[in-house]
C-alpha cells in the first residue's frame, strides 16, 4: 500500500482481529498496534454458532456454512486493506462443541491464519486486560458475557486475578432453561453461588463486557434519553441497573420503549442477559455497573505491548494521535499545557492531578478542528471529542473535554451544548470555561504555532492576570487581545494587563 493511499493514518502496520464467538463472528482492524487502539475497519455477522451447542453437543451445519462464509470474506476484506497481522480466535461454542475441531480446520483454510482455540480461564484473562487497557483506574469484577458462557475475573491495580467461565451465555441459558426467564435465573444463581471473585464485588464496579449487556445499556441509554452516545464507560447506578433488568425480564421484548435501538437478532436474548446481570447484583451489591465496549480482542492486543507501552496513559496517547493528525502544528498543544499550567500555578486555583491530566488532553484537542468554518468550530469541535473513539476517560471527563475544545473557539458566555452540561459538575465547567478562554488567548498570540508561547507567558500577580510580550511581538498587543484576557481575567477574578518584557 503507497503512502498516497494511507495518508492521514499513523504511520505502522494495520492489524485485525477476527473473533469467533458462540453468537456472533466479528472482524475488527485496527490503525497500528499501539496502546490507543482506533478500528478502521469493524463488522459482525450473527451466525448463532453457539444454538443447539448445550443441548446437542454440536455445532449446526447452517450456523457453521454462515461462519465459513463470514471468514472467507473477512480474509478477503483484510487483503484488501493491506492487514498481514491477522489473529483469530475462537471461543464457548467451538470448545465446547463435538465437532469444534473440524470446524476449526475449516476456519484455517477460510481466513488463512491459525486459530487460537482460547480456554474459558484464558478468554476471561483477556476480557479482563481489555477492561485494564481501556477504563482508568479499573477496580472491581469483570463479567464478559458471550452468547455460550461467562467469564468472570477481579481488576485492581492494572492487574487481572484467576478468571473462571460459567456455562451462563444468552444462548446457552436460553437453550438450557428451556426459553423461560425465570428458570434462567435460577441455573444463573446457583452457578454464580460458588464464584470466589464475586465476593469481592460489593461496594466495588461490576464491568459487563459483551453484545448482550452492551444492548442491554443501549436500551437504557435510550429510555433515559441520556445525552451522550459513546457506550463504552456508560454508567449505571446498581439500584437503577436492578430495577432496569428486572422490567427486561418481565415485559415482552417488543414492548419495551425504544426497542428499536436494539438489532431483532440481539433481542431475543435480553431477557437472558439481564436475568444473569440480576443475580450478580443480588449475589454481591456493586456500588454500579459500568459499560465496557473492550474486551477479549483489545486485551489480545494490550498483551502484545511493552510493559513501557502498556504504561502508557491511553487518553494522552489518544489525544496525541489527533494532535498529529488534525492540528496546524504538533509541538504547539504541549507548549500550551506548559503555559497554562505556569498561569494556574501562579493562581489560587487548586488542581488535582486528574484534572492536569485532563487539562493536558484538553490541550492536545485544542487545534483539531482548524479546518471547519469559523462559525462552527465549536460545535464541530464538541462533536469531534464528545464522540471519539478513545478510552481511559468516563463521560463526565469526556463532556468536559468536549466543552473545553468548543470554548476554545467561542465566548464561555455562549451557550454550547446543554445537555452535555448535565453530565458535568458546577468545577467541570468552571474549569472548560476558563481553560477555552485561557486558550483564546494563546491562540490569537502565538497563531497555533509553536515557539511562541515560551517567549510569552502569562501569570498572576497580586491580583492581576499578566500577559508578556518580547519587544518582537509587542504589536500583537491590539483591541482584540485585550478583550480576550479581559475575559481570561474576569473569569479567574483578577483585572488583566499586557506588560512588555523588560
Amino acid at each position: 500500500m503507497s503512502a498516497v493511499e494511507t495518508r492521514g493514518r499513523l504511520p505502522g502496520e494495520p492489524v485485525a482481529i477476527v473473533d469467533i464467538g458462540s453468537n456472533s463472528v466479528r472482524l475488527v482492524a485496527y490503525e497500528t498496534l499501539s496502546r490507543a487502539l482506533t478500528p478502521i475497519f469493524n463488522e459482525k455477522v450473527l451466525c448463532g454458532l453457539g444454538r443447539g451447542v448445550a443441548t446437542t453437543g454440536f455445532l449446526s451445519e447452517e450456523a457453521t456454512g454462515k461462519a465459513l462464509a463470514a471468514l472467507q470474506r473477512f480474509r478477503v476484506l483484510c487483503r484488501t486493506m493491506g492487514v498481514a497481522n491477522i489473529r483469530a480466535l475462537a471461543t464457548a461454542a467451538v470448545r465446547d462443541a463435538a465437532n469444534g475441531p473440524q470446524f476449526v480446520e475449516l476456519a484455517e483454510r477460510a481466513i488463512g491464519c491459525e486459530i487460537d482455540l482460547i480456554t474459558g480461564p484464558r478468554e476471561a484473562q483477556l476480557s479482563g486486560l481489555g477492561v485494564v487497557s481501556s477504563i482508568w483506574a479499573a477496580d472491581g469484577v469483570v463479567g464478559d458475557l458471550g452468547g455460550g458462557s461467562l467469564e468472570i475475573a477481579d481488576v485492581a491495580g492494572g492487574k487481572v486475578g484467576k478468571g473462571v467461565t460459567l456455562p451462563l451465555g444468552g444462548l446457552s441459558l436460553l437453550e438450557l432453561s428451556d426459553r423461560s426467564p425465570k428458570r434462567a435465573a435460577k441455573i444463573a444463581r446457583d452457578a454464580l453461588a460458588k464464584v470466589k471473585a464475586l465476593d469481592n464485588l460489593a461496594g466495588r464496579t461490576f464491568y459487563a463486557v459483551g453484545g448482550t449487556w452492551r444492548a442491554l445499556a443501549r436500551l437504557h441509554m435510550s429510555q433515559r434519553q441520556y445525552p451522550m452516545r459513546v457506550m463504552h464507560n456508560y454508567v449505571i447506578p446498581t439500584r437503577d441497573a436492578l430495577e432496569f433488568v428486572r422490567l427486561v425480564e418481565r415485559i415482552e421484548t417488543e414492548a419495551l420503549t425504544s426497542i428499536e435501538t436494539v438489532s431483532t437478532a440481539r433481542r431475543p436474548l435480553l431477557a437472558y442477559g439481564a436475568a444473569v446481570l440480576e443475580e450478580i447484583i443480588r449475589r454481591s451489591p456493586p456500588k454500579e455497573v459500568v459499560i465496557s465496549a473492550l474486551g477479549v480482542r483489545e486485551g489480545l492486543l494490550f498483551e502484545g505491548l511493552s510493559a513501557d507501552e502498556q504504561a502508557q496513559d491511553p487518553l494522552i496517547t489518544a489525544a496525541r494521535q489527533f494532535n498529529l493528525l488534525r492540528s496546524r502544528s504538533p509541538g504547539h498543544a504541549e507548549e500550551l499545557f506548559h503555559w497554562t499550567s505556569q498561569f494556574l500555578g501562579d493562581s489560587h486555583l487548586e488542581e488535582t492531578s486528574e484534572e492536569s491530566r485532563l487539562r493536558h488532553a484538553a490541550c492536545l484537542l485544542s487545534d483539531i478542528a482548524w479546518r471547519a468554518h469559523p462559525d462552527y468550530r465549536g460545535e464541530q469541535s464538541y462533536d469531534l471529542v464528545a464522540n471519539a473513539a478513545f478510552v481511559g476517560v468516563d463521560h463526565p471527563s469526556r463532556a468536559y473535554l468536549a466543552l473545553a475544545a468548543s470554548y476554545r473557539h467561542v465566548s464561555g458566555d455562549q451557550e454550547v451544548s446543554p445537555h452535555a452540561r448535565s453530565l458535568v459538575s458546577p468545577r467541570q465547567l468552571d474549569r472548560a470555561r476558563l481553560l477555552g478562554a485561557a486558550m483564546r488567548v494563546a491562540y490569537i498570540v502565538s497563531a497555533a504555532m509553536p515557539g511562541v508561547l515560551p517567549r510569552a507567558p502569562m501569570t498572576v500577580l497580586k491580583g492581576k492576570v499578566v500577559l508578556t510580550l518580547p519587544s518582537d511581538l509587542a504589536a500583537l498587543n491590539s483591541d482584540r487581545l485585550q478583550t480576550r484576557l479581559r475575559q481570561f481575567a474576569r473569569l479567574l477574578g483578577g483585572d488583566p494587563e499586557v506588560r512588555a518584557a523588560g
